[in-house]
């Protein structure tokens, strides 16, 4: 089992009473308190899937394994519900809990490259325009889509902005990406599963209007008509820390089913 001696908090607005239990825990359990920044062997948060998002942004390339206890609406990528803080931290202290790879992304736009952990989104900068995206996998034209933008999910993503406009979910496990365009104007086009290797290359082919490109929910920059963005899997996997029975499936039937 995992050797847990140190861990980090990280809780958004109001949960300084947990954040103060967590400390007990761990104190009756010898497990130390750190900084972020001191390479801790976990990090554990306390909030629902933004502040988990953030979290995972945030240690990825670190190393370090993110658990979450959920006091958020949904709660997707946590592993302990609230009532449960103490008992399953205490687990979780013990080296109780797995740890999943999940992928990644990266974008390059300009000279700039970021990382995502949940998706990459090309939107129109104007509400209700249609824009005309271009885009070629590999290096091989797939042609040009009217649409209101592009999503591009990682597996942790696929169940969010992806899953609303009806691109499928990805497995975690799974190392791949997911292209699903916003309200394209055509019947037949349909959400593709892209693996691991080739670049995606998006080309803003609209007339006089620039295009945002979001990483998980932040604008990192525009592309100017003719200009393009690069997505591709990412190098760095985000590493999600859970209780062995808390897997994938049992999420997904719990939020969906």
């Amino acid at each position: 089992m995992p050797s847990v001696k140190s861990v980090t908090v990280i809780g958004r607005d109001g949960v300084d009473a947990e954040i103060a239990r967590v400390n007990g825990v761990a104190a009756h359990a010898g497990v130390a308190l750190v900084e972020p920044d001191a390479n801790p062997d976990l990090a554990i948060v306390l909030g629902g899937d933004g502040t988990m998002l953030r979290a995972l942004g945030r240690f990825l390339g670190t190393g370090v394994p993110v658990i979450g206890v959920n006091h958020g609406r949904v709660g997707f990528l946590t592993a302990i519900e609230a009532g449960e803080l103490d008992s399953g931290l205490a687990r979780v202290f013990a080296g109780e809990f797995q740890t999943v790879e999940l992928s990644t992304l990266e974008v390059t736009v300009g000279d700039r490259t970021q990382a995502a952990v949940n998706d990459v989104v090309v939107a129109g900068g104007t509400l209700g325009r249609m824009v005309d995206l271009g885009y070629a996998i590999g290096g091989e034209d797939l042609g040009h889509q009217p649409c209101d933008g592009l999503i591009a999910a990682t597996p942790t993503g696929s169940t969010a902005y992806n899953l609303s406009n009806g691109g499928p979910v990805l497995v975690w496990g799974l190392d791949a990406m997911v292209l699903t365009f916003v309200a394209p104007h055509a019947l037949k086009i349909r959400p593709l599963v892209v693996p691991r290797g080739p670049d995606v290359t998006i080309t803003n082919l609209t007339a006089d209007l620039d295009m945002t490109v979001l990483v998980d929910g932040h604008e990192v920059g525009a592309l100017a008509s003719g200009e393009q963005a690069v997505i591709r899997v990412g190098r760095e996997p985000s590493l999600l820390a859970t209780l062995p029975e808390v897997t994938f499936f049992r999420r997904y039937a719990a939020t969906f089913g």
